[in-house]
């Protein structure tokens, strides 16, 4: 019989934590099923309803992550981390972990720091490729450290990394063969191009703005579009779009079926998060990265041109979305060479058995 192994998983807070923490759980699972796995998350955010939903027990920590104005919101860190750490004690005390793993997000900081006073051993999975303050500071304690980018010897110490490249889901795998469903599905004519945009799963307001400015260029373009507006623009762009001849746009406040989403689009708009990044270079597709302004250390400007200067994507400045975003994506969209081009040297960076490389480095140090 093997022996039963217990291994807690914190971080989260966007969906480019959640689901790669949930494949590498799923990737544990596969190779050693006598694990018991815990997740521990931040009180409110979104793993909260996704990890329970995979079929994952969660504990929320209270904590939060300093805003970068002034905020009362501010004068509760202190509070909130030293309640978190409380509670961090008593979890690793309780589940006694072989082995914890960060992924990122505000509760994996807490959590970590904690495991390794009580000497448990750590792995950190660094999603970006400029990496954040936790990490930085984790990484001193940490045993491995799963990279997705080369010339992470920058900020963490060479001996302990691993370039593993960052997990995404299993159903992104093989998208080609999905094609015919994914038009099906989606209501679209398989003569005309079609360009995906998506911001996150809430949304993302320079983009969506792009759009919106770019109706009259869109309907007359001939192009297909799947936009994903995020939850918290939905409304309002769906009355806007009344005013609109658009029978190309197929617009969704969440796209729930990326495999299918992918499948469809000859290029897709981006954001540049970690987790976005990964599934686009394993799917293949060509891309328009717009990297969000708004993210510590302007790590998705280094995350996308990590992409560009492979000549695997394109980059409209935030700043400049709102004027060429749209203008660029349709004339991209029909230039077959550089399509060909971006696919090819995006796939040539896929990393496909991340979940499964993390997976056995944690499995070894057990």
């Amino acid at each position: 019989m093997k022996k039963k192994i217990k291994i807690i998983v914190s971080g989260g807070g966007t969906g480019g934590h959640i689901y790669p923490a949930i494949s590498i759980a799923n990737a544990l699972k596969e190779n050693y099923s006598n694990c018991e796995i815990l997740f521990v998350g931040a009180e409110g955010k979104m793993e909260m309803e996704k990890v329970p939903a995979a079929g994952y027990k969660i504990i929320g920590l209270p904590i939060r992550g300093l805003q970068r104005n002034f905020s009362m919101e501010n004068l509760k860190f202190l509070p909130r981390l030293m309640k978190s750490l409380s509670m961090a004690k008593r979890i690793v005390k309780d589940f006694q972990p072989d082995v914890v793993v960060g992924v990122g997000g505000y509760a994996s900081g807490p959590l970590l720091y904690i495991a390794s006073r009580l000497g448990v051993p750590a792995i950190i999975q660094e999603q970006n490729s400029y990496a954040g303050i936790t990490n930085k500071l984790l990484s001193k304690k940490a045993h491995k450290i799963c990279v997705a980018y080369e010339g992470m010897d920058r900020f963490f110490p060479p001996k302990k990394i691993l370039l593993t490249g960052n997990p995404v889901r299993n159903d992104l795998v093989d998208i080609f063969s999905k094609k015919e469903e994914a038009i099906y599905y989606f209501g679209l004519d398989p003569n005309k191009k079609t360009i995906l945009i998506v911001g996150g799963s809430l949304g993302a307001r320079t983009i969506n703005n792009s759009v919106i400015n770019s109706f009259s260029k869109i309907g007359e373009s001939g192009v297909q579009f799947i936009w994903q507006t995020g939850k918290y623009y939905f409304d309002s762009i769906k009355k806007e779009l009344e005013n609109w001849d658009m029978p190309d746009m197929r617009v969704h406040a969440f796209l729930s079926h990326m495999d299918l989403a992918y499948a469809a689009s000859d290029l897709v708009i981006s954001r540049a998060g970690a987790g976005t990044i990964s599934e686009l270079c394993l799917v293949g597709k060509p891309c328009i990265l717009v990297p969000s302004p708004n993210v510590s250390e302007d790590h998705q400007t280094k995350n996308a041109m990590a992409l560009v200067d492979k000549r695997a994507a394109v980059m409209v400045k935030d700043a400049d979305a709102e004027n060429d975003l749209i203008n660029q994506a349709l004339y991209l969209v029909n230039d077959f060479k550089k399509l060909t081009e971006l696919a090819s040297s995006s796939k040539a960076l896929a990393k496909p058995n991340a979940a499964t490389d993390i997976a056995e480095q944690i499995l070894a140090m057990i």
